[in-house]
C-alpha cells in the first residue's frame, strides 16, 4: 500500500508576506464603508437599478472601476509587480465560452431574486441586513454543488476534451 500524497499547501508563498492579511482587510474595510456610503449595500436600491429606475449604480461601479484601472495603470508601469506579493502584474485573458455565458446568466437570477451582488452582501450585514445570510449560504451552497458537479470524473473528462 503507497503512503497518502501529502496536504496540497492552501496558503501562497506570497501570502505569507506579514502585511498581506492586514492589507486584504484594509481593502475589505474600504470596500465596505464604500458599499455603504454609496447605498449599494441595500437591496432594494439595487433592486431598482435592475428595475430600470435609479442608476446610481452605474456611477458607483464606473467610478469605482476607473479610480482602480487608473491605480493598476499607474502601478504596473512605476512598481511593475504588486509591493506585497512580488507577483508581476499582467493580464489574464478569459475567453467567451459556454462556462462564461451561463455563468453569467445564471449569476444575473441570483442577483435579480436576492436584490445584491456578493461583495455588497457581505457589506450588507454592515448595515444590519441580517436576511441577507440567507443569500450568503444560498452563494455557498452554490459554489459547493457546481464544484462537487465540475469534478466529476464525466465532466471533467468533458471539460478536459472540449478544451483541446
Amino acid at each position: 500500500m503507497s503512503p497518502s500524497p501529502e496536504p496540497v499547501a492552501v496558503v501562497q508563498d506570497h501570502e505569507q508576506h506579514p502585511l498581506f492579511l492586514p492589507v486584504v482587510f484594509l481593502g475589505g474595510l474600504v470596500f465596505g464603508v464604500g458599499l455603504a456610503l454609496s447605498e449599494m449595500a441595500k437591496p432594494e436600491v439595487v433592486l431598482s437599478f435592475l428595475q430600470f429606475e435609479d442608476f446610481g449604480l452605474l456611477f458607483v461601479m464606473f467610478g469605482g472601476a476607473a479610480v482602480t484601472g487608473l491605480a493598476f495603470f499607474g502601478a504596473s508601469r512605476v512598481l511593475g509587480q504588486a509591493p506585497l506579493t512580488g507577483v508581476r502584474y499582467g493580464r489574464r485573458l478569459k475567453i467567451l465560452d459556454r462556462n462564461v455565458v451561463l455563468g453569467g446568466g445564471i449569476f444575473g437570477v441570483g442577483w435579480g431574486l436576492s436584490g445584491i451582488c456578493p461583495g455588497a452582501a457581505y457589506a450588507s450585514l454592515g448595515i444590519g441586513n441580517y436576511a441577507i445570510l440567507w443569500g450568503i449560504a444560498g452563494m455557498f451552497v452554490g459554489a459547493y454543488l457546481q464544484a462537487y458537479w465540475r469534478s466529476s470524473p464525466a465532466v471533467a473528462k468533458t471539460d478536459a476534451t472540449t478544451a483541446d
